[in-house]
């Protein structure tokens, strides 16, 4: 099966040859010769060799707490959500959910803090872990989320929340 390139301008023209059978890939050069292949072993290799680590649940630079509020979410595709967050932090929130979104997934979000329920308070993020049933971590299943853009006014708004209860 051949995949043309098409948007890479310094490689327009070739063209990838994908061999199911053999499992290996091959690079056509412009006029279809064969400049050279890859075993899908070799490339799967690379892939998770040089892939980010996905940061651990473990792994914040911010402290957090636990504290229930209110908090609506809208994933790129348009589609609205209104849940429950259980935990926040200087660098994201949990959000409680019994169909949490795929890790990478972008949201616009807004969250109300328990002192001020009526206010809404707009960020980014993006789901960074998911935590598909409850455990000894979380009571719910869901998702948490880490911020991409916020305010610094609402992100100390946030900071004092945390310093204001004992930290988890």
């Amino acid at each position: 099966m051949k995949f043309p390139v098409s948007s890479s301008l310094r490689h327009k023209g070739k063209a990838f040859d994908l061999d199911a059978a053999r499992e290996v890939i091959t690079l056509l050069g412009i006029n279809g010769e064969p400049i050279g292949n890859l075993s899908w072993d070799f490339i799967i290799d690379q892939i998770l060799a040089y892939r980010k680590p996905q940061a651990s649940r473990e792994t914040r630079n911010d402290p957090r707490v636990m504290v229930t509020f209110g908090v609506k979410y809208v994933v790129p595709e348009g589609q609205q959500f209104e849940s429950r967050a259980s935990g926040i932090g200087g660098g994201g929130l949990f959000i409680e959910s019994l169909r949490p979104l795929p890790v990478g997934t972008k949201l616009a979000l807004e969250f109300s803090l328990p002192e001020q329920p009526s206010e809404w308070l707009p960020a980014k993020g993006l789901v960074a872990w998911v935590c598909p049933k409850a455990d000894q971590y979380t009571f719910s299943p869901g998702m948490g989320v880490r911020f991409t853009e916020i305010n610094p006014d609402i992100r100390n708004r946030v900071l004092e929340l945390v310093k204001s209860i004992q930290p988890v």
